[in-house]
């Protein structure tokens, strides 16, 4: 393992220490001053997309030298229309209602004691992602309106445009009198400094991971903190033998093709061997203007050969993948029975969906399937923090504990008990 250069620990270690104080500040900052430093970051998205952009081609740049793929160049893009939609997302994040200090569950006891539970912010957040530098911005807003302070390192792919956007925000904290280090960016590329960051729990009181397999499972592994990990996004959509079939036709085309490269996008495709045959061809006809390859099991095979090209025969390494690219697998069950145990072995817990006029199979569906987003009769591609009116995300959660699916400002809370007393003292 390389040596972590000392300095630059020295470094990380202030910039927790920093961001740790901030946050204690940060738990009693104001909602208007929290909205101010939002508008202030919305505005300086708008304000400075040439800079951001030409941060953002030098990164492209180097990512296509470096071969990067499609699917990743996609991921690291941030072009004018992109930023817009950031900027609306942020001011979005401001319009919601500010969860800290939110009392619920008050109740009396039969001593009269009034107990109820209080919203506070979690304190200082901890977050490592790969190439999207949206995510810089996502989590701000995030951990900013919820009264958190947050470290972010992002993917070395991505240095030029976080560090634009980083710009951005620490401008807005500033103009809006937020505490000075709230939001902290690892500027080293260094990876080695990784392990460092995922030992100071001294500072960092919840690790947020965003990004593939490998960044997941080493973060679960090596964290000293508590995690909340979102693992990959192996979506599945099952086509049952009641469905419309012009709906499933376009609930799967916009899951698998409107944009393929996110966790959310399609993977699989089940489809009912009574819905079979002319599902698939009438499947065919919109999966192949839009250039999809469809791995496809041996039944399916016989269905799409005479119609459809870009076809191969599905290998066991298809099931349970996550293609991030436009490339489904099919395959054909001869129940719901089957659907369900497919997505039982297969499935990562992220969102899965049935296609079906059948309400028991639907019932069946949602109440047996265990993920964090079940969908009936619509697209996976809605399992989104701006498509839940969270305004944005942290990350998508697949875990159970704390927080599962979307993570909007809630997910950044925790609480604390409070008691009312007049006197009473325990007995015995």
């Amino acid at each position: 393992m390389a040596e972590v250069d000392s300095s630059a620990i020295g470094q990380l270690e202030t910039q927790g220490r920093v961001a740790k104080d901030a946050s204690r500040y940060m738990a009693f900052a104001s909602t208007e001053a929290k909205n101010r430093a939002l508008g202030l970051i919305a505005d300086g998205l708008i304000g400075n997309i040439k800079d951001i952009g030409e941060a953002n081609s030098r990164d492209m740049e180097a990512a296509r030298a470096s071969g990067m793929d499609d699917a990743m160049l996609d991921r690291l893009l941030l072009n004018p229309q992109r930023l817009e939609g950031m900027a609306a997302d942020v001011r979005t994040v401001a319009s919601l209602p500010d969860p800290v200090g939110e009392v619920f569950d008050m109740r009396t006891l039969p001593n009269d004691l009034l107990l109820g539970r209080q919203r506070v912010p979690i304190g200082l957040i901890g977050t490592i992602y790969e190439s999207r530098p949206n995510v810089t911005i996502d989590i701000s807003s995030l951990c900013l309106k919820s009264g958190n302070a947050v470290i972010l390192r992002g993917g070395s792919e991505a240095i030029n445009s976080n560090r634009a956007l980083v710009t951005v925000v620490a401008d807005a904290c500033r103009g809006a009198g937020l505490p000075e280090g709230t939001v902290q960016f690892v500027d080293n590329p260094d990876r080695s400094l990784v392990g460092h960051l995922l030992k100071m729990r001294q500072y960092i009181d919840l690790f947020i991971p965003r990004g593939g397999a490998g960044l997941i499972l080493r973060v679960l592994e090596e964290a000293a903190m508590p995690v909340v990990a979102g693992g990959m996004g192996v979506c599945h959509t099952f086509v049952d033998r009641t469905a419309d079939l012009g709906m499933a036709v376009r609930i799967v085309h916009n899951a698998k093709v409107q944009r393929p490269t996110v966790c959310n996008a399609l993977d699989t495709v089940l489809v009912h061997r009574e819905a079979a045959q002319a599902f698939l061809r009438a499947l065919a006809l919109e999966l192949e203007g839009a250039g999809v390859e469809l791995h496809a099991d041996e039944r399916a095979l016989e269905v799409l050969c005479p119609v459809y090209q870009k076809l191969k025969p599905a290998t066991q390494e298809d099931w349970g993948k996550e293609f991030l690219s436009l490339v489904a697998a099919v395959r054909v069950v001869d129940s719901l029975d089957e659907a369900l145990e497919h997505i039982r072995e297969y499935g990562s817990g992220h969102s899965e969906a049935i296609i079906t006029e059948d309400y028991s199979a639907a019932t069946r569906f949602h109440r047996e399937v265990d993920a964090a987003c079940v969908y009936i009769n619509a697209s996976t591609r809605f399992t989104d923090g701006g498509q839940f009116g969270l305004g944005t995300e942290v990350g998508i959660s697949t875990g159970k504990l704390h927080a599962r699916g979307p993570m909007g400002l809630r997910e950044l809370t925790t609480y604390k008990w409070i008691v009312f007393g007049s006197g009473q003292v325990r007995p015995g």
